[in-house]
């Protein structure tokens, strides 16, 4: 069983910063790409940024140079520091991941953590 539990989110002003976390804990061989998404109210969820397990960097047009995607694979976490806040990035934030278990290679997410950016 693979859990991920996102921490960080929270209110924050236009222009401000948060950063996110997404703890991956259970038995697993390896976890592969991690990345986020985003879903905002009346939204279909959408990809925010990725990450590969050596590193490489992927982000969506609407938040690059904005955010900042980074893992620690010896703590099997994935962040997302997120500066120049604004309304529209205003979601709950999922963490995903591919992991390889014994018992085959599956996508897993956490729960969600809320993102409010409000004046």
């Amino acid at each position: 069983q693979v859990q991920l539990v996102e921490s960080g989110g929270g209110l924050v002003q236009p222009g401000g910063s948060l950063r996110l976390s997404c703890a991956a804990s259970g038995t697993m061989f390896r976890i592969n790409a991690m990345g986020w998404y985003r879903q905002a109210p009346g939204k279909q969820r959408e990809w925010v940024a990725a990450i590969t397990s050596s590193g490489t960097t992927n982000y969506a047009d609407s938040v690059k140079g904005r955010f900042t995607i980074s893992r620690d694979n010896s703590k099997n976490t994935v962040y997302l520091q997120m500066n120049s806040l604004k309304p529209e990035d205003t979601a709950v934030y999922y963490c995903n991941a591919g992991v390889a278990t014994a018992r085959g290679r599956f996508d897993y997410w956490g729960q969600g953590t809320q993102v409010t950016v409000s004046s």
